[in-house]
């Protein structure tokens, strides 16, 4: 649609597609979704996080406890150990200068340590495999799961459905949204083309597929039935004080840490799109308009994390419509085909299968409210 409209951005698509409440709509859900908490109905206790505010708030949670395992005696009061300090240091030393770039090219060399930190998360959860002996000691079962009869079952399950498993599908559905960096990425690329971008997004996908699914199916070849809702969590209790466990939850946090400024980028574009589009750019608005974003995001980890409930209803609306609505919409909208055409049915069906999945996020959110 940009190549038709020649326009480069999702929200000058909206712009095009139903004017200028189109634009603020994409632009406003961009800021929504990527400073937010998204929850996307997923299960409290394994949160499905797309936002900075998210991300902080899980390095400040995480990483105090990730530094005191590597620690001999008692450090209490250190300043390294005391979340919100840490994350001011953090964002103040790595989150601000790296959000601060003007070009999301130059953010491709932490988006690769941060990989390589998946990798090596991927590497140890196969190597354990090994380590873990199948079946587990039952004593270790009755004091690490507190289940009181226990069956030693060591043989993996093709299909195993649950009321559980209904949570599988919008965390699969938004686990690959990076629909808002899409569009930056393609202008920067070296002679943009639809083909070369189809090559970028195909290899991205491919890996993080790879990577989702290797570490999915070890972690699951390792304790069976007894996956906790972090992976992590169960080789901590098996192997407690493990220095590789503890070295990758580490690079975990790491890889969280400089996923933020990736997020920062389109939601700054956003706002700058939204107020001063007609403006050339300035290095002293795109300072000030990125150091209020921080503050706005360091305050909501800091500050607000009661606020994920209402943040997870958002969060499953603008999700959706990122992915599926807005795309299939604007299609339908702005394409010179025929009704009738192969393309503009799929684009008919990615809108409909939008509307399906954000009505089901929405209910099995509320779902966890009325049971909680």
């Amino acid at each position: 649609m940009c190549i038709q409209t020649a326009v480069t951005s999702y929200e000058d698509l909206g712009l095009f597609a139903f004017g200028l409440p189109g634009k603020v709509v994409v632009a406003g859900t961009i800021i929504i979704q990527n400073i937010g908490e998204k929850k996307s109905a997923c299960r409290e206790d394994n949160l499905c996080r797309e936002a900075m505010s998210s991300y902080l708030f899980i390095i400040k949670t995480e990483l105090p406890a990730a530094i005191s395992e590597f620690l001999t005696g008692d450090y209490s009061g250190s300043w390294y150990l005391d979340g919100q300090t840490l994350l001011i240091v953090i964002c103040v030393g790595i989150v601000f200068p790296l959000a601060l770039l003007p070009k999301i090219g130059f953010l491709g060399y932490t988006s690769s340590l941060s990989f390589f930190f998946m990798v090596f998360f991927t590497l140890v959860i196969i190597i354990k495999k090994w380590s873990i002996p199948c079946p587990l000691t039952l004593n270790y079962l009755k004091e690490c799961f507190q289940i009181p009869n226990v069956t030693d079952d060591c043989k993996p399950k093709l299909f195993h459905f649950s009321k559980e498993s209904a949570y599988a599908i919008p965390t699969m559905a938004f686990s690959f949204l990076c629909h808002t960096s899409i569009l930056p990425i393609y202008c920067e690329l070296q002679s943009p083309s639809k083909k070369r971008m189809q090559n970028v997004t195909n290899t991205a996908i491919a890996l993080s597929f790879l990577i989702y699914f290797i570490s999915a199916l070890f972690g699951y070849l390792t304790f069976y039935g007894k996956v906790e809702s972090e992976l992590l969590q169960g080789y901590n209790k098996y192997l407690p004080h493990d220095v590789v466990v503890m070295t990758v939850k580490l690079c975990i946090l790491f890889a969280v840490l400089l996923t933020v400024p990736l997020i920062h980028f389109p939601a700054r574009k956003a706002l700058t799109m939204i107020f001063f589009s007609n403006f050339p750019f300035s290095w002293i608005r795109h300072s000030l308009i990125t150091l209020a974003l921080n503050v706005v995001i360091v305050l909501l980890a800091i500050y607000v994390p009661d606020i994920r409930n209402i943040f997870g209803v958002v969060g499953a609306s603008t999700s959706t419509c990122l992915i599926f609505i807005f795309p299939g919409l604007f299609y339908l909208k702005l394409s010179r085909e025929d009704f009738v055409s192969w393309k503009k049915l799929g684009a008919f069906i990615l809108f409909f299968f939008g509307i399906l999945i954000g009505n089901f996020s929405l209910a099995l959110i509320i779902f966890d409210w009325i049971n909680k």
